[in-house]
Parts: structure tokens; C-alpha cells; sequence
């Protein structure tokens, strides 16, 4: 049964915790975590660039010259891909970027990331939460450059002190992604959250 250490305000220690081994002691699985990482970011895109092609550009309606006798290459219209002020040929064009996960594979691609993140130690359960001293308690219980902070449920005082640290994201328990596990240095996480 895995333990995670949970800290206090200071950052000192002031107990462990037992986590369940079905959720923090799973196999990593890697193809499921790119998967699931792959799946985020592809559903993050838009999708609505688009380009002009030889039908949408305005004008080249009349052959620019006769086909034969100029010495010159034949021609149809102004706007195809080789004229300035031509169409777009082969650009890009709205679609979507979408990508589905089947909700097993999601589920053992959190429990893959969370594991990781115990196996790594870089999973710190907080005790409280005060958020005058948030920024202090991050540099005191040693997180990285790039922090997740998870909470049971939404606090605008907490989410509002933290927002204006550099490289500090907070999520609630129940909204987490793989993505942002795995993109995050150190998971600190309320011990109700866990």
C-alpha cells in the first residue's frame, strides 16, 4: 500500500497517509497515457483555420489570353494556385480535430498518471490551506517550477491566491486530466481530495 507524506502550512511533515493500491499503486501504462495525453490536446484545437482556394477568390472569371499562338504558357484563369492573388492550393480547411477515449481506457489512464506521479514522490498531500501564506508553503514543501494543486471542491479565496503565482495551476478533484497530471512537476493535493 503506497504513502504519500502530508505536510502543513510550514511545509514540515506531520503524517502519512495510506492511498488505495487500486488508484496510486496501478501499472503505468504508457501507451494509455499517450493515448489519453494525445486525446487532451488534439480536443484542445479549434479546427477553424481556413484558406481561400481557386472557386472562393474574388475575380478570373475570363481567359487571360488565347490558348494557342502567344508563345506564352495556356492559361484558364487568374486565380489559379500560380498567379499572385491566386487561390490556395491543398490549404487548410475547418475540421475537426476530435479524438475519443472509451471511458475504461480513460479510467486506467488517470490511474496510470496518478501512480506515476506516487511512484515518482512527486505527490504531497496538504493539510490546510490558509491563502496568505500559499506562496511561501509551495517553496517550503519544495514544489517544482510547474505546480498542480488540487481541491475537494471549489474555494474562490484559494483559487484566487494562487492564481497569480507563476507556473501554479489549480483544479478540483473532480475536473482533473491526465494531461495536467503528467504536465505538472509536483501534484500537491488536498488530503480531502485524495
Amino acid at each position: 500500500m503506497p504513502e504519500i507524506k502530508v505536510v502543513n502550512m510550514a511545509g514540515k511533515e506531520v503524517g502519512k497517509m495510506n492511498l488505495s493500491d487500486r488508484v496510486f499503486a496501478a501499472e503505468v501504462n504508457a501507451p494509455v497515457l499517450h493515448a489519453a495525453v494525445r486525446a487532451y490536446l488534439s480536443n484542445q484545437r479549434q479546427g477553424t483555420q481556413s484558406t481561400l482556394t481557386r472557386t472562393e477568390v474574388s475575380g478570373g472569371g475570363r481567359k487571360p489570353w488565347r490558348q494557342k499562338g502567344s508563345g506564352r504558357a495556356r492559361q484558364g484563369s487568374t486565380r489559379a494556385p500560380q498567379w499572385t492573388h491566386g487561390g490556395v492550393a491543398l490549404g487548410p480547411k475547418p475540421r475537426l480535430y476530435k479524438v475519443k477515449l472509451n471511458k475504461k481506457v480513460k479510467r486506467v489512464a488517470m490511474f496510470s498518471a496518478l501512480s506515476s506521479k506516487v511512484a515518482s514522490g512527486e505527490m504531497i498531500a496538504a493539510a490546510e490551506f490558509k491563502t496568505k501564506a500559499m506562496a511561501q508553503m509551495l517553496s517550503d514543501i519544495g514544489a517544482g517550477k510547474k505546480s498542480l494543486v488540487v481541491l475537494p471542491e471549489k474555494d474562490e479565496k484559494v483559487v484566487k491566491s494562487l492564481a497569480n503565482i507563476p507556473g501554479v495551476k489549480v483544479t478540483l478533484a473532480n475536473t482533473l486530466s491526465v494531461y495536467d497530471i503528467l504536465n505538472a512537476d509536483s501534484f500537491v493535493a488536498a488530503q480531502d481530495a485524495v
